[in-house]
């Protein structure tokens, strides 16, 4: 005999890389059968990008997102550097390029920490959502509000001072760079580096106090073990903007390590599935089904031995104390590690506003033409990928672009059947709290494009609970 389904829709799910839904399927006891992240929007820069002059990449591919284009910008450069035979780029170029990688880190973890996820943090998951905002942070923290505001703005200027704009800028070039930093603009962002040093402090002590304080309830909620993957330095150290791949499993024990960026194909690969435009990455050695791991300020924490700035790395130890040193497997703690990287890159900010090359004149190099490049960097969200094959007339004819919300998605997918199960399962009635708690999840990976357009820091959700027949048995719409 048939089994009797009901299905549930959480439509849309914005917080996302482009637009989603969740869907949710209870049994006739109201447990939770299957639970998946749908993402139906189609992303096509792939073939967007083909027959354009492989100079433009690095400017073109900015356009898929306006919350982390320098991500974008910075991994199709550095393949394009390639294409241009430019193996090692001059110090200037490199360091205006690491200056504006860690400006947008430092903004960008800002933004969702203090933004979007602060409310959840601040006044709880189950908080009514007319306080559970940012007008609510504002009212009742003000001082963190205006912190978030201009942590965001800092960010923002050492992008503009770097690649000549605040958003789509275009500072990095085949080769290097098309400017340096003024002795000007270096003293304006100098002028603001304590304050912004002692808030990326405070901002660590929060997500380490709410973490280690609600640790009983943090710990199984969405979570579960993963593999991990990121970049890291030869010597292992975190690495946000040119490294070696390293793949570790739940246990902390390596899967690979020190692989080339151009090599990255032949250890990951992508799967398609039918319900989701969005594909599937997996380590190719253990297959798809077992394959699949995380990125992000997770992992990236997991991943590498150590920080190279002394504060993030004292930040560094007391998390992975938590956990006496093995991988953390939290989605929760996402949170703590995101604000760790925060005080990283602030460190490295004023450690490179100090180093006088990035007034130097020397600024782009080539060598010989290649067809066939990789560039990726740790973007905020996680690893990124720009794959691209060139013709002899300078025409892309190929591109792989794997971004980071991609190698999350089965993690993502994870954690909103883990959520569901937690809280969904025996409780036919649908409160927004519990709505809540599955944006929480998914809210923790910092999907990237709908954080530029949410207003008050909600999400407009419509669930109905139909049975098999395809009657309609409830429908709840939270604006």
């Amino acid at each position: 005999m048939a089994t009797s389904l009901k299905r549930m829709i959480i439509e849309p799910v914005t917080r996302i890389e482009g637009h989603g839904k969740v869907s949710i399927l209870l049994d006739e006891k109201n447990a939770v059968r299957e639970a998946r992240l749908h993402i139906v929007e189609f992303r096509g820069f792939e073939r967007f990008v083909q027959g354009r002059p492989y100079w433009e990449a690095p400017v073109l591919v900015q356009r898929l997102c306006g919350i982390c284009p320098v991500s974008h910008h910075l991994a199709a450069a550095k393949a394009m550097d390639l294409i241009v035979g430019a193996e090692h780029i001059t110090p200037t170029a490199e360091k205006m390029r690491r200056l504006m990688h860690y400006g947008q880190i430092f903004q960008s973890h800002a933004l969702h920490f203090f933004h979007l996820c602060s409310p959840d943090i601040l006044f709880g998951f189950d908080a009514d959502p007319a306080i559970r905002n940012i007008v609510g942070v504002a009212r009742k923290f003000p001082q963190l509000a205006v912190q978030g505001i201009m942590m965001r703005k800092y960010g923002q200027e050492i992008i503009k001072a770097t690649a000549g704009k605040k958003v789509h800028g275009t500072g990095a070039i085949p080769g290097g760079v098309n400017k340096n930093l003024a002795i000007k603009e270096r003293d304006a962002l100098l002028s603001e580096q304590t304050k912004m040093l002692d808030w990326a402090r405070g901002a660590v002590a929060i997500a380490r106090d709410y973490t280690t304080e609600h640790l009983k309830t943090l710990a199984p909620f969405g979570s579960f073990d993963s593999n991990h993957l990121s970049i890291v330095r030869k010597d292992g150290a975190l690495e946000l903007y040119d490294g070696l791949l390293r793949a570790i499993n739940p246990q902390g024990d390596k899967i690979f390590d020190m692989v080339s960026n151009q090599r990255y194909a032949e250890y990951i690969a992508e799967e398609v599935k039918d319900w989701s435009y969005m594909k599937f990455p997996f380590i190719r050695s253990l297959g798809p089904e077992q394959g699949w791991y995380r990125v992000g300020p997770l992992p990236r924490l997991n991943t590498c031995d150590f920080i190279d700035t002394p504060e993030a790395e004292k930040a560094r130890k007391e998390f992975k104390a938590v956990t006496n040193g093995k991988p953390n497997n939290m989605t929760m703690a996402y949170h703590w590690a995101r604000m760790i990287e925060l005080l990283h890159a602030m460190e490295k900010i004023s450690e490179l506003l100090h180093d006088p090359d990035l007034q130097g004149n020397e600024l782009v190099v080539k060598g010989e033409r290649r067809e066939e490049a990789v560039g990726i960097i740790e973007a905020p969200r996680g690893t990124l990928i720009h794959h691209y094959v060139v013709n002899k007339n300078d025409q892309i004819v190929r591109a792989n672009l794997i971004v980071s919300t991609t190698h999350n998605n089965s993690p993502m997918n994870m954690a909103v059947r883990k959520v569901a199960e937690q809280h969904l399962s025996g409780k036919p009635q649908i409160t927004e709290g519990m709505l809540n708690h599955i944006e929480v999840a998914i809210r923790a990976y910092d999907p990237c494009l709908s954080c530029a357009t949410h207003s008050l820091g909600t999400m407009p959700l419509l669930v109905e609970i139909v049975n098999s027949d395809g009657t309609l048995v409830e429908r709840r719409l939270r604006p």
